[in-house]
């Protein structure tokens, strides 16, 4: 680990993209060192430096171990919560998290030198729907009539008005059933009858159903775009029917590459997930963006591509030209 710089992948085991990355990187023989946050204190040994030089030192796992100086590029996938060691108070256990998110999280995030994919700060920023909303509309992508409230009577309006109208979650919030098991909350179609008095609890997104007769999933990794559009939805949202979908990896138009492109400037980001509604002439209509998407459920000559392109960025920046 101290003779080529090397990637460090930050995420939890079970992240199948991730592993797509780091098996592409070992065949490139390109040195990676994978750590999660969530395994710190038990596995994850640190010791960081300030001095004259800057930030130097080194993190180790339970089997590799990197100069923190030296590491080349980071791809910031999925980690888990940062943790505590067992045994403790529960207030003793949120302060040691909360020290371990500050400390651990704060030298991650300023690596010397390296190359974020995405930095987990810019991720952070990207991931609020209403941002995302806004950026979108200043960088010419065609937004659907969206209303974010916790105010009933306004979102029965909103939906008398402008339906059909489907809600959308503003968070991927880990949620669990009575028995303990997880649940999702999906992207569902609302009828102004459905919105109880339950809205005022918290804040909502409801937005304006776009009439589409397919879907896009683009990714943008640094200045490649990767556009797929996906067929054969039976439903509001896709990602309830992966197997009776059909992928096809299209040509980006133009303008719509040059938007995406401002898109990821805004935020500062390298790598952003895309969705869109297609409508019958062709427009794609703006859904969100997420900073840190997943890509791995491709087809494989599509999913390959992807692969390809976030391990050049990973493998090639701080090389030397």
């Amino acid at each position: 680990m101290t003779r080529r710089r090397p990637v460090l992948v930050v995420s939890r085991l079970e992240d199948a993209t991730a592993d797509a990355v780091t098996e592409e990187l070992n065949r490139r023989r390109v040195p990676v060192m994978r750590l999660d946050p969530g395994d710190f204190p038990e596995t994850v040994t640190v010791g960081a430096y300030v001095d004259g030089c800057g930030l130097s030192g080194s993190v180790s796992t339970a089997t590799r171990w990197a100069g923190i100086e030296a590491v080349r590029s980071v791809y910031w996938r999925r980690p888990r919560a940062y943790a505590a060691p067992q045994g403790l108070t529960e207030q003793d256990a949120r302060w040691c998290a909360e020290e371990a998110r500050c400390g651990l999280g704060g030298i991650l995030a300023a690596l010397p030198g390296a190359h974020f994919v995405n930095h987990p700060w810019r991720n952070r920023d990207a991931e609020y729907k209403p941002a995302q909303l806004a950026t979108a509309h200043r960088c010419g992508f065609d937004v659907p009539r969206t209303l974010l409230t916790n105010n009933p009577r306004a979102a029965r309006g909103f939906a008398r008005e402008h339906g059909p109208v489907v809600y959308k979650p503003l968070r991927a919030t880990d949620y669990r059933g009575s028995d303990g098991r997880a649940l999702t909350v999906w992207v569902d179609e609302v009828a102004p009858g459905d919105l109880t008095d339950g809205v005022s609890a918290t804040m909502h997104l409801f937005q304006q159903r776009v009439p589409s007769v397919a879907d896009l999933r683009v990714t943008a990794v640094g200045e490649q775009v990767f556009t797929v559009r996906i067929d054969g939805c039976p439903g509001v949202d896709w990602r309830r029917h992966y197997d009776d979908l059909t992928y096809t990896l299209i040509d980006t138009p133009p303008p719509l590459a040059r938007a995406i492109r401002s898109y990821l400037e805004s935020f500062g980001l390298v790598f952003g997930a895309f969705d869109f509604g297609l409508d019958s002439e062709g427009r794609p209509w703006w859904y969100e963006c997420n900073p840190n998407g997943q890509y791995a459920w491709f087809p494989h000559p599509i999913t390959e591509r992807i692969v390809s392109a976030v391990a050049d960025q990973l493998e090639h920046a701080g090389a030397p030209s």
